[in-house]
């Protein structure tokens, strides 16, 4: 009985010790499914941990610093395998004391490393006191190892507040300067002397040719970078003076149009209509010279311009002899158009702080001349100056128009050799316009009387549905 029973007792022995074995395989976490946590000690920070000290402590803005650097994990790590020893700048130091180019250096995504490797610099893997009891007094400079990987030479002069902040797993020490690692400044270094030689284009000086004024061959054909400005003077990309023919050729473009111009001095002229009181000049631009497509093609090519606009009253001042001569209109335009982008408060900061400025025009080598007179801008001088009368009436950062209330012309040099001025005979003197309080109204503006008998109507309905067919008068 007791043989037949041995092997029944065997397996049940068996049975027991695969069932234990299946329930604590069971019970066992799997590790894809629950992720071993690390073996350092630091998942439970507690709350007298010197980390949470410095994020408590007056040292507000190197704390700031660490969470922007994304290293609370890697110190939380540190404080649990050993004390450490954090040297803390005091807040100004860090606000006002540095430097701005490095502050922007450190504070680009691009540079986390180099903050990351600044912060652990100012932390020590051990517990060092500085405090004057404890500092030895035969060691003026000392050399302690960094979280940075970098030996840190500290002077006892440098901690302004041994001691500061003490707790058992390590204490802060209060500088007075941020603390820079040779390898953050290198590359601070670095970064700085490829942005200053970045600025400058590696690019030689054109060679232009003293006889013609223009660019050699060589480089003529090289091409120019986008939005450079143009190499030859407006003078030289201009179309040929005006002849007998009523419209020029065109001048010799570079073929490189950076800019949509044409689009440019379509809403110029559209403002002059919309503005009132500049129908003469829209007109004179588009219909009786080709001064518009000129002006399109000057601006696509990168120039800039200037146009001092005189106003309808002005025009009609203008008498048959001042515009008999072929050409007339486009040597008029001509002198009231400058080669730069100036605007109303451009010029009055100018001629209130040099009393006197000469601007060129296209009209070479003619000038006009612009000063200061009953808080406005005059140009020109005697009878035949003008007023700067409507400041700003177009401004697109290529093309600027100032409404002047005459015609300018430029000097003349009689048989003696002085210059005088070929103004209108009758100008009467006139004065800046006067600022008024009260609003009044815009006196009705008609067309002049040399446009009557040469134009009508027509031309300015055809300009208008040409080049704007949206616009309703």
């Amino acid at each position: 009985m007791g043989l037949c029973a041995l092997p029944l007792l065997l397996l049940l022995l068996l049975s027991l010790a695969a069932a234990a074995a299946l329930a604590a395989d069971h019970h066992q976490p799997h590790p894809q499914q629950n992720p071993a946590l690390p073996s350092s000690p630091s998942s439970g920070l507690s709350s007298n941990s010197v980390l949470v000290a410095l994020l408590d402590s007056r040292y507000t803005e190197l704390a700031e610093l660490v969470e922007k650097a994304l290293l609370l994990q890697t110190l939380e790590d540190a404080v649990g395998r050993h004390n450490v020893t954090i040297l803390a700048p005091r807040n100004e130091a860090l606000d006002r004391g540095l430097d701005p180019d490095l502050r922007r250096f450190l504070l680009e995504p691009r540079n986390l490393c180099s903050l990351q490797s600044l912060l652990l610099f100012h932390f020590l893997p051990s517990r060092i006191h500085l405090s004057p009891s404890s500092r030895p007094p035969s060691l003026s400079i000392s050399h302690y190892p960094t979280l940075a990987g970098e030996p840190l030479r500290l002077s006892p002069a440098a901690v302004t507040r041994p001691d500061d902040v003490v707790r058992p797993d390590g204490l802060i020490h209060g500088v007075d300067r941020l603390l820079v690692p040779r390898s953050v400044q290198e590359a601070f270094n670095r970064r700085r002397s490829l942005a200053a030689i970045s600025a400058v284009l590696p690019t030689g000086a054109p060679e232009v040719d003293p006889r013609t004024h223009r660019l050699t061959t060589t480089k003529a054909t090289a091409s120019s970078p986008l939005g450079a400005p143009p190499a030859l003077p407006v003078w030289d990309a201009m179309a040929p003076g005006p002849s007998i023919a009523p419209a020029p050729a065109p001048g010799p473009g570079s073929g490189k149009h950076h800019f949509d111009g044409h689009s440019q001095v379509k809403d110029f002229i559209q403002t002059l209509l919309l503005y009132g009181g500049y129908n003469e000049l829209a007109d004179i631009l588009v219909n009786l010279t080709s001064l518009a497509t000129e002006m399109g093609r000057l601006v696509s090519e990168g120039y800039v311009l200037t146009v001092l606009a005189p106003n309808d009253e002005a025009m009609a001042r203008l008498t048959t002899d001042q515009l008999s001569e072929p050409g007339s209109p486009e040597n008029i335009l001509y002198y009231h158009m400058v080669p730069e982008y100036q605007t109303e408060e451009s010029m009055y900061n100018a001629v209130r702080r040099f009393g006197k400025v000469r601007y060129d025009t296209l009209r070479l080598p003619e000038k006009v001349t612009a000063r200061e007179a009953d808080g406005s801008v005059k140009f020109g001088a005697g009878e035949g100056s003008a007023y700067l009368f409507d400041p700003d009436i177009y401004t697109d950062g290529r093309i600027s128009v100032q409404g002047i209330d005459a015609v300018l012309f430029p000097p003349a040099a009689d048989d003696g050799g002085r210059t005088t001025r070929s103004s209108p005979a009758a100008a009467p003197a006139r004065r800046a316009p006067a600022v008024t309080g009260a609003t009044t109204a815009r006196p009705k503006l008609r067309r002049g009387q040399y446009l009557s008998t040469q134009s009508n109507s027509h031309y300015i309905r055809s300009f208008v549905l040409d080049w704007f067919p949206n616009y309703t008068p």
